[in-house]
């Protein structure tokens, strides 16, 4: 059975934990996982250059309410300096009760800048700014999300975690692909058993989880504290309600038809209200796509919707399919 776990003095309630996803885990999608059941939830992953610029694109990713917590900051970059910088920044001005640091984007766009995943080619870097957040924001648990490797010839779980320990970090998130892989092929979950094995600090598991019952499983394959849930709650808010139900020996059904489009208007207008309505209609068309499937005639209602031009077309759809 997993338990509650601490990171740092954190007290984490329950083990399943909604990921940090670029454009996706904004205000009006972590809010809805928190209702449900998500231990902590994470910021989409926010430029420590932008940061320390004050640019509002990037400080409006980082907004966040009370009701969210525990809830993490997760920062990218590429120098120390920069990083230490940024990491005071968002303690002193939105008090998160995580920081986290990404290691683990395997995105060009990232890494040729030399943060995200690139830092897996460079430990000497890793360790040089880990130590630089850490001792930045002393009272605020630092956590990890990182891959294995930069590619298969240079699996470094075993290293990395050892050193990021000894930098004082509380908790590390694994996913188990190195960055070339990308999505590609199986997360190899033997990697997050090792790191276990390595740390004495909280492990959590990420990857290739795709329904409640794989929560389990990686539990028992692994040992590790915690599980990340990221793709398989797009769309599926109602994954953290189903592993925690599971975690209690219980079930939880899967949503009527009907109780998926009414989420999806609910996730529609917090959307709205936080982000206004021009970019707000923008932002869940992909949101749509996620909601609207796995019953007849959802294909169709997809189209529409992505399609939609006005709000009120949009509305008007989703009320038809109820």
């Amino acid at each position: 059975m997993i338990k509650p776990f601490k990171i740092g003095d954190i007290e984490v309630k329950s083990p399943i934990l909604l990921a940090p996803m670029a454009g996706v885990t904004d205000y009006s999608f972590r809010i809805l996982c928190k209702e449900l059941g998500a231990g902590v939830v994470y910021s989409e992953f926010v430029s420590a250059h932008g940061i320390i610029r004050e640019n509002i694109n990037t400080l409006d990713l980082i907004k966040f309410y009370d009701e969210e917590r525990p809830i993490g900051v997760q920062i990218f970059g590429d120098y120390p300096e920069v990083m230490a910088k940024a990491a005071k920044y968002v303690v002193d001005n939105f008090q998160p009760d995580i920081l986290d640091i990404n290691y683990g984007c395997p995105v060009p766009k990232i890494t040729k800048k030399g943060a995200g995943s690139a830092a897996l080619k460079d430990l000497v870097l890793m360790k040089d700014i880990t130590q630089a957040v850490v001792a930045s924001v002393p009272e605020v648990p630092v956590t990890i999300k990182m891959r294995a490797g930069w590619d298969l010839q240079s699996i470094i779980v075993e290293k990395a975690g050892e050193l990021l320990e000894k930098a004082s970090v509380k908790a590390i998130a694994l996913h188990p692909r190195t960055a070339k892989q990308t999505y590609k092929g199986n997360a190899n979950w033997e990697l997050i058993k090792l790191l276990k094995e390595t740390v004495s600090i909280p492990v959590i598991g990420n990857g290739d989880i795709t329904k409640p019952d794989d929560v389990f499983r990686m539990y028992e394959q692994t040992g590790c504290d915690a599980i990340m849930i990221g793709r398989a709650a797009l769309g599926n808010p109602w994954f953290f309600k189903q592993a925690n139900a599971l975690l209690h020996g219980n079930t939880a059904p899967e949503p009527t038809i009907q109780e998926r489009v009414e989420l999806c208007k609910r996730h529609f207008d917090l959307l709205l209200e936080s982000r206004g309505t021009r970019k707000g209609l923008y932002l869940m068309r992909k949101h749509f796509g996620w909601y609207i499937k796995s019953f007849p005639g959802a294909a169709d209602f997809r189209v529409r919707l992505v399609e939609a031009e006005s709000i009120d077309s949009a509305k008007s759809i989703l009320d038809e399919i109820i």
